[in-house]
Formats: structure tokens, C-alpha cells, sequence
């Protein structure tokens, strides 16, 4: 009488997120300013980006969360700043994504949709409305996000108006 394969079935591979150390997100710190700059050259060096002295990270550092390697070593970025609505508007605040870059090494293996998760998870507990973003790329990560196509008019005035046209970018919002 032969008995049934014993052997003990080996699990399917990981993908390659799975595999990577795990990031922690936390909230951008004064002291992160130089490195969130320095994260960000790559992409305005590529047009991605626009160029945001140090201070600037400095002074609005509130607005970031990051992602951080076992070792301390910064390896995503995104900001969130929240614009009031309009008295007149009856409309909930609005957020807007902005600064959103993953280092090179990174990109792939699930920091942007952490950061992704952590920024909309930060925008329903301060109660936003909706969060709008613009984009000089295809925005794939947003759109798989629930993110949608939209016109400047729909976007927090002050916001839209800062938006440089040659630039071309893609505004895209979500509804929470």
C-alpha cells in the first residue's frame, strides 16, 4: 500500500518587496532638512521636481513623512499641507501631496505606496475633504491609489495658481 508524497511543500517565492528590509514612516524633524533635500535632487535634476532650498524643508518639516532604512538612512519622502477651504466654499479642507520621491534603489519595492498609505491614512484624520497633486509622469501610483484626473478650478485656489504651466504637469485628486 503506498502512502500519499510526505514531503514538506516548500513556499512560493517572495516578491521582491517582501524580501527588502522593511521601512519605518515617521514624521520629518527640523534635523532631516539637508537629507530630504538631498533626497529630492535626482528628480529636479530631471525635471520631476521643483528645486526647494534646505529651508524649506526645514521650516515646514511638519508637513513630511519619511521612510527610513534599518540603518537611519533616508530612503523616500512625501509632504502633505493642508489648505483651508474657502468660507464661501462649504467644502471640508483640501490636502496636497507634494514632494513625493523615492530613492533609485527604492523604487519598486513598496516605499511609495507606504508613504502612499501613510499620507492618506495622515489627510482622514485631520478630516481633509479631498488631497490633489500634481504630477509631470504618468502618476500610475495615484491613479492605483484612487486618485482621478481633475482641472485646476477643483484645486485649493492658492495651490493651483503656484502651479508653474510649463512644467505641463497632470493635476490629479482623490475624494476621502
Amino acid at each position: 500500500m503506498r502512502v500519499g508524497n510526505t514531503a514538506t511543500p516548500r513556499p512560493a517565492p517572495l516578491p521582491h518587496a517582501l524580501l527588502a528590509p522593511t521601512s519605518s514612516v515617521r514624521t520629518a524633524r527640523r534635523e532631516d532638512a539637508a537629507a530630504l533635500a538631498d533626497l529630492s535632487q535626482p528628480f529636479v535634476r530631471s525635471g520631476a521636481l521643483r528645486e526647494r532650498p534646505a529651508s524649506l524643508y526645514a521650516t515646514h518639516a511638519a508637513d513630511f513623512l519619511l521612510t527610513e532604512a534599518p540603518d537611519g538612512t533616508l530612503e523616500g519622502c512625501v509632504g502633505l499641507r493642508v489648505h483651508p477651504a474657502g468660507p464661501e466654499e462649504g467644502r471640508r479642507p483640501a490636502g496636497v501631496v507634494y514632494n513625493f520621491c523615492v530613492a533609485g534603489h527604492r523604487q519598486g519595492s513598496g516605499v511609495g505606496a507606504t508613504l502612499l498609505r501613510a499620507v492618506l491614512a495622515r489627510a482622514r484624520a485631520r478630516s481633509l475633504g479631498a488631497l490633489f497633486t500634481a504630477t509631470t509622469g504618468g502618476g500610475g501610483l495615484f491613479l492605483r491609489y484612487g486618485f482621478a484626473p481633475t482641472t485646476a478650478r477643483l484645486a485649493p485656489p492658492s495651490w493651483a495658481q503656484s502651479l508653474d504651466p510649463r512644467r505641463n504637469a497632470r493635476i490629479l485628486t482623490r475624494i476621502l
